[in-house]
């Protein structure tokens, strides 16, 4: 019997009493905009074995099974993660016809929703990019086509952001997406999602662009992690980024950028000028 969906959310208390404590809160709401889908449950980590991943030591009000609405606390990113990884060239069916290729993005460029994406001087074109991404919930390596899901925790949203520029000049992509900032995720995670049909978007300033579905994505989810799993090993809290097959726009400081994923819901971000120098190759 499938599981129902379930949002499990990390996240920060704004009292001004925890000022870097992290807690996992968790909605079984059918309706996430409505009065009960803002009411959370406060649970224990679903990362198992991951010391970062861990909840802060429990706290009044924060005890698990107290119920914390969302005006007390601020969303982070869904996971700390040891690896991020993305999937080169699988923007469509065509992407079937390369190799299984997969892309390292530093774990230091993932942040939380309404944080911003920091735009350095000299940067002609950067792009964001709404993508499925895998949350992983257990070590995992050598999946096969059989027991790849039992590496999956849940889904989220990841923003690939990519410097265009750079990533010409970059034969690793390094530069173009490890950027500091680069990856933002969330707001939550859901668990029990059919991943097989969902539309995926972005919204630039309010306009929304053209949609795809993670159907039009050339290689899926279980094909991902046995690939990645065959020369590397996953950890709980990794992040997996699965493919953009949508339309972007580039992004410029002042901006707004919104990614949606059917099923999960809506990871925005505001963009600004990075208080950083240009990039050496830009």
């Amino acid at each position: 019997m499938t599981a129902l969906p379930r949002r499990i959310a990390r996240v920060r208390p704004l009292s001004p009493a925890y000022p870097m404590e992290q807690f996992f809160v968790a909605s079984d709401a059918a309706d996430f905009g409505g009065a009960d889908g803002s009411t959370w449950t406060v649970t224990g980590s679903p990362f198992r074995d991951s010391l970062v991943n861990a909840s802060s030591h429990p706290r009044e009000g924060w005890q698990p099974g107290d119920r914390v609405g969302e005006d007390s606390f601020s969303f982070l990113a869904p996971s700390v993660p040891a690896n991020v990884l993305g999937m080169a060239h699988n923007t469509g069916q065509s992407g079937r016809e390369l190799r299984p290729q997969a892309f390292h993005k530093a774990a230091t460029s993932v942040i939380g929703p309404g944080d911003a994406i920091e735009l350095a001087p000299g940067m002609r074109r950067v792009d964001p990019e709404a993508e499925l991404t895998i949350v992983i919930g257990t070590r995992s390596r050598g999946l096969t086509p059989a027991n790849a899901r039992r590496a999956v925790l849940g889904f989220t949203i990841g923003n690939d952001v990519t410097c265009r520029d750079l990533q010409k000049t970059d034969e690793l992509w390094i530069s173009a997406k490890s950027q500091d900032t680069f990856t933002p995720t969330g707001p939550w995670m859901v668990t029990g999602l059919d991943d097989s049909h969902l539309a995926v978007d972005v919204v630039h300033n309010g306009t929304p662009l053209r949609a795809a579905s993670t159907a039009d994505l050339g290689w899926k989810v279980d094909e991902i992690l046995v690939y990645v799993t065959s020369f590397m090993t996953l950890h709980p809290g990794d992040l997996v980024l699965t493919g953009f097959p949508a339309e972007c726009a580039p992004l410029a400081p002042g901006d707004t950028v919104v990614c949606r994923v059917e099923g999960i819901g809506e990871l925005v971000n505001p963009v600004i000028a990075s208080p950083w120098p240009a990039p050496s190759g830009s």
